[in-house]
């Protein structure tokens, strides 16, 4: 339990950034309307110059990340000509962390990817991972994080930029949970389709999709995500990221996660698309037991089956299941169902968009950006 003190000044330091990242959210969204009818991605090659992140035996982070960045941004542009491709850095160049932030926001990016490789003191561990900017933390990630949020050091005046933030301090991290953010879902689904186009880049095993605090990610205002390719610390990871056969297969593996994202993107947005969808969709995995309808004979008529949809209220998407009393729920007894290897609770249900509706009302104070979702027979349907 912290001191009474501490807990006042972590509130107040949560107050501020809280404001801060408001004022950064309203002004970069409001200030002026997209100037191209382009997607627009921006392509973050980590560290650079001065930082060069974490050191293998042959090969520097900074470089490994702007090769993969650059063939990324390539095979993109190329497959893609509708899609204006951004880059934070094309060379070995020191770039602070919000400015990356900030060069996302000013240019009205609809996805922000940032690439880069991990680090153990152990040479053992190896194998992917993708993050997607949240609060659901564990002690593992957190050395993750905390490595990567402190290149701020290098920052003249970090202190004030990041209103006292400490990357080293876990406690710091308590500021976040104060944080919604409308994009979490839509990073989770693509941090999910990427690392299912990745894990084929190493025939070791993955290490998964998981939400954590890195603050390259904080001031995104737009889906986002973050790789580690590998372990640069394991030989093996470190020669397949410094091959150009391993570089290639990372690049044309985020390509093919982003062709997938586009896609769907385009049909939400009803926007033509320039690049037919590569492969269908895998069918939503179900798992909300109250949406299950079975059908019987009295409910078919004339050879069909009775169709029941009901709405219910979705709350979050996680990477993995939350205990029954986590405190995320805010006491709401919630239920889930599985899509694109997401946990997604949900909330209420009824066959009346109208009375759902009220129930999302009822929920916004306590979860903003909560939305209705629809379910035909207990498969999860498109709103109409």
């Amino acid at each position: 339990m912290l001191p009474q003190k501490q807990i006042q000044t972590t509130l107040k330091q949560a107050f501020s950034i809280l404001l801060l990242f408001l004022f950064l959210f309203t002004s970069n969204r409001l200030s002026a309307s997209p100037t191209s009818d382009s997607f627009v991605l921006v392509l973050d090659a980590g560290h650079g110059g001065k930082d060069p992140g974490s050191i293998g035996r042959k090969a520097k982070e900074k470089d490994i990340t702007l090769a993969v960045t650059l063939l990324t941004g390539k095979y993109i542009s190329e497959q893609y000509p509708d899609v204006k491709v951004l880059y934070t850095r094309k060379r070995d160049m020191f770039v602070k962390l919000h400015e990356r932030a900030d060069f996302a926001n000013k240019t009205h990016a609809d996805l922000f990817i940032s690439i880069h490789t991990n680090s153990s003191e152990s040479s053992s561990p190896k194998g992917l991972e993708v993050f997607a900017f949240g609060v659901f933390r564990s002690a593992e990630n957190l050395e993750v994080v905390k490595r990567e949020n402190s290149v701020i050091y290098l920052e003249d005046n970090y202190k004030e930029k990041y209103e006292g933030f400490d990357p080293n301090s876990a406690e710091s991290y308590i500021i976040f949970e104060f944080m919604q953010n409308k994009y979490v879902e839509q990073s989770l689904e693509f941090a999910a389709i990427t690392l299912n186009e990745l894990k084929s880049c190493a025939k070791w095993n993955n290490r998964g999709v998981k939400q954590d605090v890195f603050l390259v990610l904080r001031e995104v205002s737009m889906p986002r995500i973050l790789i580690e390719l590998d372990f640069i610390s394991n030989i093996e990871a470190e020669k397949l990221m410094m091959s150009e056969a391993g570089q290639k297969k990372y690049a044309q593996a985020i390509c093919n996660a982003f062709g997938k994202y586009k896609a769907v993107y385009d049909r939400k947005n009803k926007i033509k698309s320039t690049k037919p969808i590569a492969q269908k969709e895998k069918a939503s995995e179900n798992t909300n037991k109250p949406n299950t309808t079975p059908v019987t004979k009295d409910s078919e008529k004339n050879g069909h089956a009775h169709v029941r949809r009901v709405y219910k209220v979705q709350l979050m998407a996680l990477p993995q299941p939350l205990p029954a009393n986590s405190p995320h729920l805010k006491g709401y007894k919630a239920n889930y169902y599985r899509e694109n290897k997401l946990y997604k609770y949900t909330y209420g249900e009824s066959e009346s968009l109208e009375e759902i509706s009220r129930i999302r009302t009822s929920l916004s104070k306590d979860f903003k950006d909560a939305f209705i979702v629809a379910f035909e027979n207990g498969v999860k349907v498109q709103m109409k």
